[in-house]
């Protein structure tokens, strides 16, 4: 898929296209400075390098570790709030949380701290009590879902450098790994089997198009979504909050599931379950159900199938990769936890691609430049 599938969502400021080849020489830079660690006696798992959290081995167990940032969907709370009179930064709050935590358990094992980042451009940010305190209870209720620990974070006033009127939200978490639980893209095997965890709706990435969609229609956000079941406008559903995955990626390595790797499908859509190294291709038999919101802002956004799926996760949040004799059992356990999966497809040898079949979509190699 060539660069030009991109228009839309570079049209709203986010092009991956020119942000990438900067992460990447970040990646080439800090790898250099992984030589420290032997002074602690530690080491860094070399194939966490590119992964959505970086790990570290130690004697007993690793240590992952990531930082991650919501994005611009406080800003649609913002607008939404005149329009609904609630703040809903309680879902806000979680959807944090849940972009640093579904971050860091793809890598395996269990979060241990989470810490907060909250800058705004004007100390009076933090003087509304309403606003502060569905943000407050609304991380710390995250937090005790995915049994994680608030360690506390940073909050600042940017006079000059952020909008008074709104927050960066952001922060990072460190987790445990056990030594047989650490998923990495070289666990990878043909045969594996692709269990997909639906998404419920946006979640934290396309929010920059969305708003400009939004912006568009002569309703903005009161527009109507086709399809919504509660029959709310744009705005209330941009704002479902996302899902906590690692519960799920604990209950099936606490089972023994042979586990294999786990992809989080945020930034660059369908295109990150190519996320490993390897060359392997992803075949994907079965697509989940779109979202009501995910198929208006395709449709607004004149957005043909290739597009769709790399930007939006269309109705996929998460994936988990398992050995083909372990499927079902890992059904059954991951609907225990709360969750049903989905049997998308498989795992072959090469080449590195990923092939959705029912819509005749082939990403290859060259459409994900993280590494």
């Amino acid at each position: 898929m060539s660069d030009s599938k991109h228009d839309a969502y570079a049209a709203a400021g986010v092009d991956y296209g020119a942000m990438d080849p900067g992460k990447v020489r970040a990646q080439r830079s800090a790898a250099a400075t992984a030589r420290w660690l032997a002074e602690r006696s530690a080491s860094e798992v070399e194939g966490s390098r590119g992964e959505s959290a970086y790990v570290i081995e130690l004697p007993d167990r690793y240590l992952s570790m990531v930082t991650e940032a919501l994005g611009t969907k406080n800003l649609v709370a913002d607008a939404v709030r005149s329009i609904t009179g609630r703040t809903f930064y309680d879902h806000i709050a979680r959807d944090t949380v849940a972009t640093i935590l579904n971050d860091l358990c793809s890598v395996g094992g269990s979060p241990l701290a989470i810490t907060a980042y909250w800058g705004s451009g004007s100390s009076s940010w933090f003087e509304d009590q309403q606003r502060m305190a569905d943000l407050t209870d609304g991380w710390a209720a995250a937090c005790n879902e995915a049994r994680c620990a608030w360690g506390g974070g940073e909050t600042q006033a940017l006079t000059g450098m952020i909008d008074p009127s709104t927050l960066v939200l952001g922060g990072s978490a460190v987790g445990s790994v056990g030594k047989d639980q650490l998923l990495v893209g070289s666990r990878l095997e043909p045969g594996d089997v692709m269990l997909g965890a639906r998404s419920t709706g946006i979640h934290a990435n396309g929010l920059s198009l969305a708003r400009k969609l939004a912006g568009e229609q002569a309703k903005g956000y009161e527009t109507l979504v086709p399809g919504d079941p509660k029959g709310r406008g744009l705005g209330e559903v941009l704002l479902d909050p996302s899902p906590l995955y690692g519960p799920v990626i604990e209950a099936l390595q606490r089972a023994s599931i042979q586990l294999h790797y786990a992809a989080h499908v945020t930034g660059h859509g369908w295109r990150k379950l190519m996320r490993a190294p390897s060359a392997l291709s992803y075949v994907v038999e079965t697509i989940p159900e779109v979202p009501p919101v995910l198929r208006m802002l395709r449709e607004l956004a004149k957005m043909d199938d290739a597009e769709a799926y790399g930007t939006f996760n269309m109705g996929l949040g998460y994936v988990f990769f398992v050995a083909p004799a372990d499927a079902e059992r890992a059904i059954e356990i991951s609907r225990g936890a709360g969750t049903e999966l989905l049997r998308l497809g498989y795992v072959e040898q090469g080449p590195k691609r990923v092939r959705i079949e029912p819509l005749g979509i082939v990403f290859d190699d060259s459409s994900l430049q993280i590494r």
